[in-house]
Formats: C-alpha cells, sequence, structure tokens
C-alpha cells in the first residue's frame, strides 16, 4: 500500500493526490508539528504491518525529556535507556513489586550451598523478535549460548560498555584479574551456569538489570554499533520506528511468550509511542491535554501547581488523573571529602576544616529537613533523619540508624568545641549544579544561622561530576540512585577499595572496621544477620558523618485515568507488558 499525501496547487481549484515518496515523506515531516507527526508515523506504520494499532485507546504514549542514546541493552545507563530497552528485551529474572527477583526466561534457579554456583533452566517457549537476521525473517529460539554470547559482550572492550561492572569482579577470575573463560557455561541448549569467584548475595538483583538482557548474535554482528537503532529482543513490544529527536514507536510482539493469570497472552496494547519533549512545562500540558498517558518525576513549577506544600492535591486537580507518591531508591546528600591530596585554594581550605568530625556533625544538625522538604519539594521525599541507606530498602531501620535531627543548640556547641564562634566564622564552599541552587541557598541560609558562612559555586553537570570524581571537591551536593535494590549498593560508596574516579566512594571515607563488616555483609546469606551488619555499618556513617543525608527521594507519578495496570516501584521502572487502556 503506498500512502497518498493531498497536494495543493498553486492555483486555487483542485486538490491533487501524489505518490508518498521517503524524500517527500521527510519534507513533509520537517513542516509538521511533534504532535502531528506522531499520529502520522502510526497510520504509515498501519499500512506496511497488520499488526499495527487502529485505536488510540490501544497506544500508550509517554515521553521522555531526557537524551535517549541507545536501544541497545548493553548501554542502558540512565532512565531513558532504561525504560525504552525494558519493553523490548527480557533478561534471565525479573523484579517483582516488592522488588524481589523471580524467575523470567529462566523457568526456575538454582544457587549453590556455597553461593557460588548459579545454574538457570531456561523457558523452551521463548524466540526472538521476527526479524530478517533469522533464517526467513523468523526470530528463532532462544538458547543458553544466547546468554553466554551476551554477558561476554558485556565484558568485551570492544563493546565499550558501562555494564561490565555487574560480573567484573564478582564472577570467576584468571590469574590476572579478567573474567575466566569458564565463568558463563551453557550446559546444553537450556541451562545455563554462571560461576561467581565468591558468594555475592545481591547478585539475582544484578540479573534483573538491562545490561543482563539477551540479545541475539546474529543482530549485533550485521548492525555492528548500529544495533542501538536497530534492536532485537524478546521482550513484550517490537522495534519499528526511531525517528531521532522525534519519536520511537513499537508495535506489540505477537509471539511474545507471558501470559496473564487467566491465559490471555500479554501485552494488552498495541503500541508505545515515545516522544521527545525536553522542556517541562510543554511535557506536563501535553499531557494535561491527554496527548500523554504517563508523567513521571514533574519539576517544581508543575509540582506547585498540582500540588499543596504538605503534597495534597489541591481542588482544581482533582480527579483529572491519578497521582501516585513512590518511594524512590535514591538518596539525596551533600559529601565531604576526607582526601585532601588534590584539594586547591578555597576547596582545600574547606578541605581542611571539614577534616574535624564536630563540624560535619554540626553542619548535618544545623540543617531542618523536614522543612526543606515542605517548602522546596511539596513534601515529596523523605527527611534523611537516619543514616544513607534509603526508607525504601527492607533493611532500613530509623530505629536502629538513627541519624540527625534538626537541633541548633546542638549544631553551635559541637562548633565552638571545634574553636568556632563569632570571632571566628567558619567559611566554606560549596559546589553544586543549577537544578539545586536553590536547595543550596537553602542550606546556606541555614548555616549561617549557626555562624558558618558558605560560598555556593554553580558548575555545569559534567564538570561539577569530574571535581567530586577526581577528589577536588571538598564539598558537594550529589545524589545516589540505585542500580539494583539491596543497601550494599549504597554502603560500597564507603568501602575504602571504591575510592573515585573508579569507584563510587566519592568522600574517600577509610575505615578499617567498616571494611571488615562490608566484606562480611557480602557473604552473609541470611537475611536478618545481613540486614543487622547494614545497619551497623551505617551507624559508622552517621558517627563519622563523611555525607549528609538530606533525604531519601520519591518519584510523583502521574496517570491518565483510563490507564490500568501500571504499578509503581522503588526502582521507578516503567513495566508496560500489563498496562491496558480502557
Amino acid at each position: 500500500m503506498v500512502p497518498l499525501l493531498p497536494i495543493l496547487p498553486r492555483t486555487a481549484g483542485f486538490v491533487r493526490f501524489q505518490p508518498l515518496t521517503p524524500r517527500l515523506f521527510g519534507r513533509v515531516l520537517q513542516r509538521l508539528p511533534l504532535l502531528l507527526v506522531l499520529p502520522l508515523l502510526l497510520v504509515l506504520a498501519a499500512c506496511t504491518d497488520s499488526t499495527a494499532p487502529t485505536d488510540a485507546r490501544r497506544v500508550f504514549r509517554y515521553n521522555q525529556p531526557e537524551s535517549l542514546t541507545s536501544l541497545d541493552p548493553a548501554f542502558a545507563r540512565n532512565q531513558a535507556n532504561t525504560w525504552a530497552t525494558t519493553q523490548l528485551y527480557n533478561g534471565l529474572v525479573e523484579l517483582d513489586d516488592s522488588l524481589r527477583p523471580g524467575p523470567s526466561l529462566a523457568r526456575r534457579y538454582r544457587i549453590s550451598p556455597e553461593g557460588t554456583t548459579y545454574t538457570f533452566w531456561l523457558r523452551p517457549e521463548v524466540r526472538f523478535h521476527d526479524a530478517d537476521v533469522f533464517t526467513g525473517g523468523k526470530g528463532r529460539r532462544v538458547t543458553a549460548q544466547d546468554f553466554v554470547y551476551s554477558f561476554k559482550r558485556l565484558l568485551d572492550g570492544a563493546t565499550a560498555s558501562p555494564g561490565g561492572w555487574i560480573f567484573r569482579g564478582k564472577v570467576l577470575e584468571q590469574a590476572g584479574g579478567e573474567p575466566s573463560d569458564t565463568c558463563f557455561v551453557a550446559v546444553n541448549d537450556s541451562t545455563l551456569r554462571i560461576h561467581l569467584k565468591e558468594p555475592f548475595i545481591p547478585f539475582l538483583g544484578i540479573l534483573t538489570m538491562p545490561y543482563a538482557y539477551v540479545v541475539p548474535r546474529e543482530a549485533v554482528q550485521k548492525w555492528g554499533k548500529d544495533f542501538r537503532a536497530h534492536p532485537v529482543g524478546t521482550g513484550p513490544f517490537r522495534f519499528k520506528e526511531w525517528d531521532e529527536g522525534n519519536a520511537i514507536i513499537y508495535h506489540r510482539n505477537p509471539n511474545y511468550w507471558k501470559k496473564d493469570a487467566q491465559g490471555k497472552q500479554l501485552p494488552y496494547l498495541d503500541a508505545v509511542q515515545i516522544t521527545f519533549i525536553q522542556d517541562r512545562k510543554t511535557e506536563f500540558l501535553t499531557f494535561m491535554q491527554g496527548k500523554l498517558d504517563f508523567l513521571s518525576g514533574i519539576r517544581s513549577g508543575s509540582r506547585d501547581l498540582i500540588m499543596y506544600p504538605d503534597g495534597e492535591v489541591r481542588e482544581d486537580f482533582q480527579g483529572k488523573f491519578r497521582l501516585q507518591k513512590v518511594p524512590y531508591l535514591n538518596t539525596e546528600y551533600i559529601g565531604m571529602q576526607q582526601d585532601l591530596t588534590n584539594l586547591r585554594g578555597d576547596n582545600l581550605t574547606t578541605g581542611r576544616a571539614l577534616q574535624d568530625k564536630r563540624v560535619r556533625q554540626a553542619l548535618n544538625y544545623a540543617l531542618n529537613k523536614p522543612e526543606l522538604l515542605a517548602y522546596f519539594l511539596n513534601n515529596v521525599g523523605r527527611p534523611g533523619n537516619s543514616g544513607f541507606v534509603p526508607a525504601s530498602l527492607p533493611s532500613f531501620s530509623a530505629v536502629k540508624v538513627p541519624g540527625y535531627t534538626y537541633q541548633l543548640a546542638k549544631a553551635r556547641l559541637l562548633l565552638a568545641a571545634a574553636g568556632y564562634g563569632p570571632g571566628k566564622p567558619l567559611r566554606l564552599r560549596l559546589n553544586t549544579v543549577a537544578e539545586t541552587k536553590e536547595l543550596c541557598e537553602y542550606y546556606q541560609k541555614k548555616w549561617a544561622e549557626v555562624g558558618v558562612l558558605v560560598e555556593i559555586d554553580v558548575n555545569q553537570g559534567a564538570a561539577h561530576g569530574e571535581m567530586i570524581d577526581n577528589g577536588r571537591a571538598a564539598f558537594f551536593t550529589r545524589s545516589w540512585l540505585g542500580d539494583y535494590p539491596d543497601a550494599e549498593n549504597y554502603l560500597a560508596l564507603f568501602y575504602s577499595p571504591n575510592f573515585a574516579p573508579a569507584g563510587p566512594n566519592k568522600t574517600h571515607f577509610k575505615s578499617a572496621t567498616y571494611d571488615r563488616l562490608y566484606q562480611q555483609a557480602k557473604l552473609e546469606q541470611n537475611d536478618a544477620k545481613r540486614y543487622a551488619l547494614y545497619q551497623e555499618m551505617d551507624r559508622i556513617i552517621v558517627a563519622e558523618c563523611p555525607v549528609i543525608s538530606v533525604y531519601y527521594d520519591e518519584v510523583v507519578r502521574l496517570t491518565q485515568n483510563n490507564v490500568r495496570g501500571l504499578t509503581p516501584n522503588p526502582m521507578n521502572q516503567l513495566v508496560l507488558e500489563r498496562v491496558s487502556k480502557e
């Protein structure tokens, strides 16, 4: 079927029709507004795909304001890439709504008693998406060899994937420290074994990450680096179109292996449409016009418009959409560099002052975290009045890990004991980015109340991160978004072998006691005992205070009233295989 486009003649009168060639189509797209382009793409796709959607109620539309760089799961390092790849691929295991790993492409699995060998038995009915890289264009069966290939590809320097860390240092290694050739073994087509060099309890959680999704060798070898825009997976949707900067379209995978509890094949939707509206206000208005089905993480202006400071929805918006405020595996914190080696100028002066634990503790006591959340964030978040581990993880305990509350008198006493007071004010430089400048001005005001004078240094995001990673920022704002749902991922930020820039220990905190507990916790298979170790480590972080845990984040999700089955979790995943629209 060749679509026809009406072409207006130079003189008034008739409307003639001209075949829509690819060249003409490109010229038309350049002249059309974004929200007109997207329906046109869907209509044109329907002309060549009998499974394409014909009912808008079966198309799920979401926006991705941040840059989406790749549909290759080996590069799923940010939310944009993760959400997009989650619809196209599967892994051995997946998280349930309680963040517990369970079977996915592996119908079952077994962990050896010593915790170093993981055996997975694959589902026999799973096939890759139909694609021209396969014989006859029909997707072939997924085998254990596909996982061996996918995992080794992550570790291959030629791939340049940022996800190799999920296996490095964990799987069986050669004498030189490189992963062994036998760390991933296809016992047969349906049985896979992974060998670790020592037990690592969160390993199953790591395998739920998009980095561990399976890809076919044929597609990667055909497309090379362009596999990023020619994805072939096993997931509920298959790739149809990517007009970079404008839209991505997925269609329903008619051969998806999953069914619901009633035996109906998933997914329920016919298509997914991803747009790239970068301006947050325009994004919000587009949602309010009903042209997006879902919105996540609205910014302050829109948040103030629909929510009171206490977090309740304003009357004008009640009933117009569903609002969910969901715990998020993210801790917003202020870091204090413990290593003076790379500090210079004002940062060195600040770093020397922050060597005194009493100063670090005073800065923590001086912040009114509940007030900050109410005034600036509409109570989206939970005050960081415990340790570094966020409240949404099962090992969290505000009782067993008491942190810092707002106590001005105690802050002043600690500063006085450290030698600071009216005649000798403490002067510090705080490094941040434009997005958090307003919060930093609040910190500045509260610290001034106890005699601490703070100058705010605003940098571009990349420069800010580079300064922190290379130990050139003494006092800085940062956040840690969990890679997988285990407290170990947060506590790794204070393990001394993990010093930045190679690792996540941005403050260069070092404690022999802490390191010993961390090593012990990594090997402990009993949940209760491991959680007790995590809490003991977090108490050390509270006492030594290399960071100020400002708040444990939450995310606001807006959903149109006709959307069903979109369930949130603290990883802020977007899983659409059970979503429907009425």
